[in-house]
């Protein structure tokens, strides 16, 4: 019996920069369909900046059609008006696929790092070439869109786990 292919979309949230990363998951099976990043104007209005961020991401899901989001925990240990303003970007990246009503799963930075790396501290170089490996058929234009492919190869890892226990 051969498993349907899933297609997952990952999402690294950022307010400058919030990544994107569309692969298909049939079994172990991984393949790379497309990647790339919402660039929000930085001189707008925090709301448009939002916004932009909100169709960016519905945009992405109604031209690839995921049926699962794999989004990005993130962890700022800088200033607190830092960490809202990341707060209100990972709002919106959680928003959008709620909103196209796709399954949702979050994963911490330090887990989606261990998965696809092998440690839990590697860093976006590191995570951009295990990246190339696992899908060699990406181009991850950017770190953020190397990012969202490393949160959807976890979610696609952790999703095979999950169904493995519970068959």
């Amino acid at each position: 019996m051969t498993l349907p292919a899933i297609r997952i979309i990952g999402i690294d949230p950022g307010l400058r920069n919030t990544g994107w990363g569309i692969i298909d998951c049939q079994g172990s099976r991984l393949s790379f369909v497309a990647c790339g990043c919402i660039h929000p104007a930085p001189e707008l209005e925090m709301g448009e900046r939002l916004r932009q961020l909100n169709m960016g991401l519905l945009d992405v899901i109604a031209q690839y059609s995921p049926s699962e989001a794999a989004v990005e925990e993130t962890f700022v240990n800088r200033d607190p008006q830092s960490a809202l303003k990341l707060g209100q970007a990972r709002g919106v990246a959680l928003m959008a696929p709620a909103t196209a009503r796709l399954v949702i799963a979050e994963y911490a930075a330090n887990l989606v790092k261990k998965t696809v790396v092998g440690s839990g501290h590697a860093d976006k170089n590191q995570i951009q070439m295990m990246v190339r490996v696992l899908l060699p058929a990406s181009n991850p234009n950017s770190p953020d869109a190397a990012d969202a492919l490393a949160v959807a190869i976890c979610h696609a890892q952790h999703r095979n786990i999950r169904t493995r226990v519970s068959a």
